[in-house]
């Protein structure tokens, strides 16, 4: 059942003894004073809904806990261990200095039943109301798209552990694949790898080639049968696995190691939902992308999501954007200069400030877009030399025999036969992204905006935050929110941030 905090304060209260010795303006003096206001007990009722049983521990203080812990990127269990020696984290949570807290385990229960509920991610909503109330951001018509590189939880795995790992899952959860005999490994004794020369190329075809065999025959086992959600869930993992690293090879029957790497490849069993991240050419990592939508006068968050590492930009910060009134000045990076996310932006009524897309040149330091003139309404491309063709019906421009003894040829293509400039469907798009780039108006507003997101930026990763700590967009979805809810109201704090008899409001 609810629990609920009593009002009377006891003996040993924290706050009454120790209170003073709490920082002014600090988060744990703020929610010392206004928790009951932000985590009121109704928020949280419908996460117990029996009347029956124990009561849990109070909302307003697994709430406070979760705030502060975020707030330290700190794991359940260091969190429990401040709530119980921390003078600060018992005066924010209303308890006297003798408490002993409660068990790690049950910031685990809230964060599933907060998973599991209606609104998951109530906490961050409470303190983006509170933002509205203030006013702090009101008629400030900006927003900064960015994103960044959270590390997963896991180790990668490469293609022949991926298949020992789930073919071991798959035996342990379904009795009929474990009653199976397998000859590639002993997958129920060695958590290793196979033995194999794996300096012999032909030794390792010959290992993959048993791998695969050894899945395919789990898979074959489990056809048919009546499988719970775990368990299908597990043989549903192997068949991607058995297929996303192998290829066949060349006899009858035998697998390799595929010579080419899927787009979406799965980087380990233990996360299916991490994957391969290139934020730029030098930095290849694994895990996931958060997304942040900041209001950039005052940095704050208006918006957050996170989505495996290999998801675009582009339809993640559009996402941010839903609900908000058309009008805004989205300011953003390159990464956001697509061409369907201008024309979504456009048609939503806002105004861009987004760097556009570096051009690549066919030829190092030859002609790009930039040098040719596309008019769309004559549908025609002029090239550097000036020579004019019209766009074909299927948008291409096509230079032909034209480019055979053009004297700029080797500055614009080295293809043997012609130059083609292909249309892209959003091409007066980009073409006005790539013109306004060059004025200085938008030179100074991206300037001048852009770097607030990127302080938030370093605010999300900073006390280890840069690496998740939980498998799954879901799990790691609800921990992105409370994070930034706890960065929300410190910043609110040092802007401050206090309530009167009227509501929120700010002070300074």
């Amino acid at each position: 059942m609810q629990g609920a905090n009593d009002p009377n304060r006891e003996l040993l209260d924290a706050a009454a003894l120790c209170g003073h010795l709490v920082p002014a303006g600090s988060v744990p003096a703020f929610l010392a004073e206004h928790r009951h206001r932000l985590f009121p007990d109704e928020l949280f009722a419908d996460l117990f809904p029996s009347g029956r049983g124990r009561p849990s521990v109070p909302g307003d203080v697994v709430a406070t806990v979760m705030v502060l812990q975020s707030l330290e990127g700190l794991s359940d269990r260091d969190a429990i261990t401040q709530l119980r020696t921390n003078i600060a984290w018992k005066v924010a949570c209303g308890l006297p200095l003798d408490d002993r807290g409660f068990h790690p385990t049950v910031l685990t229960l809230w964060r599933n039943k907060l998973r599991a509920s209606e609104r998951p991610e109530r906490i961050f909503e409470v303190v983006r109301q509170v933002i509205d109330e203030c006013g702090v951001i009101a008629g400030r018509s900006r927003r900064a798209l960015d994103s960044t590189v959270l590390d997963d939880a896991v180790v990668r795995q490469d293609a022949v552990m991926q298949l020992v790992t789930q073919i071991r899952r798959v035996r342990r959860l379904v009795p009929e694949a474990r009653a199976l005999s397998l000859h590639a490994h002993d997958y129920d004794g060695d958590p290793g790898k196979p033995a194999c020369v794996w300096d012999d190329d032909d030794a390792i075809d010959a290992m993959v080639s048993a791998l695969v065999g050894d899945a395919l025959a789990t898979l074959s086992v489990t056809e048919g049968l009546a499988l719970n959600e775990s368990q299908a869930e597990a043989v549903g993992l192997l068949a991607l696995v058995a297929g996303q690293d192998v290829e066949p090879g060349q006899d009858e029957g035998t697998w390799r190691i595929a010579q080419k790497t899927r787009p979406d490849r799965m980087v380990s069993v233990v996360d299916p939902e991490s994957r391969h991240v290139h934020k730029t050419n030098h930095n290849y990592r694994d895990g996931y992308k958060a997304h942040v939508a900041v209001e950039p006068e005052t940095g704050l968050v208006t918006s957050c999501a996170l989505t495996p590492g290999n998801a675009p930009d582009g339809p993640a910060g559009l996402a941010l954007l839903d609900g908000d009134e058309p009008g805004l000045e989205v300011i953003a990076d390159s990464a956001y200069g697509s061409g369907e996310t201008r024309a979504t932006l456009r048609a939503a009524g806002h105004h861009q400030v987004i760097k556009p897309i570096v051009l690549r040149t066919a030829v190092p330091g030859g002609f790009s877009r930039n040098d040719f003139v596309v008019d769309l309404d004559a549908r025609t491309v002029t090239c550097p030399n000036n020579v004019t063709v019209r766009i074909t019906d299927r948008d291409n421009a096509c230079f032909g025999v034209r480019c055979r003894a053009c004297e700029l040829r080797s500055r614009c293509t080295t293809s043997r036969s012609n130059r083609v400039f292909k249309i892209h469907p959003n091409e007066a798009e980009l073409i006005e992204a790539r013109r306004r780039a060059r004025d200085a108006d938008y030179l100074e507003i991206y300037r001048r905006w852009r770097p607030m997101v990127e302080r938030t930026i370093a605010w999300l990763v900073a006390n280890g935050n840069r690496k998740v700590r939980y498998r799954g967009v879901e799990r790691n979805q609800l921990g992105l929110s409370l994070r930034i809810a706890a960065i929300n109201l410190r910043r609110l704090i040092r802007l401050g941030l206090d309530h009167d008899p009227g509501g929120w409001v700010l002070t300074t």
